[in-house]
């Protein structure tokens, strides 16, 4: 069976907005990259079929290499579905010369009315094997840490 990476957050913001910065190119870049990083989307086309180049810059390269260079990740995401306030599904696909972190993950977000707020569940499949999961799955907590802080600020 694949591996299945997981995580999940409750936001203090309704599904609509969060929803809204899942599919925003200026929230992306803010929220998306997980501690330790930066991020910069190259090309942006938000409905389904479409997607986006996010290049991933580590701060310090030093503790953590790129998989693309030396600093840096680049991760080319198709929209497979766009279901609005409810489900974002992402396809990545990882460039990089060592085939155990390449291939094509899917990213599904969950979104889903918890009181005032939003719970966001956060699953990947088919994630490169070179990815370590506990490692990921710290990165996606961060990144969904990252979103609320930039969701509830705007509430």
């Amino acid at each position: 069976m694949s591996r299945i990476d997981r995580a999940n957050r409750v936001i203090a913001a309704p599904p609509a907005a969060v929803y809204g910065a899942l599919l925003d190119r200026q929230s992306l870049e803010a929220w998306l990259p997980p501690a330790g990083m930066r991020g910069r989307i190259e090309r942006w086309d938000p409905r389904p079929g479409g997607g986006f180049r996010m290049i991933l810059t580590y701060l310090d390269p030093t503790a953590s290499p790129g998989k693309t260079s030396d600093a840096t990740d680049v991760v080319d995401v198709e929209f497979a579905e766009l279901t609005p306030a409810r489900r974002v599904v992402q396809r990545a696909v990882f460039t990089a010369d060592d085939p155990s972190y390449a291939g094509t993950m899917t990213m599904t977000w969950h979104l889903a009315a918890a009181g005032d707020g939003t719970e966001v569940t956060v699953t990947a499949t088919d994630v490169p094997p070179g990815i370590g999961q506990a490692a990921h799955e710290s990165g996606i907590a961060s990144s969904l840490a990252n979103l609320a802080s930039y969701v509830e600020a705007g509430s």
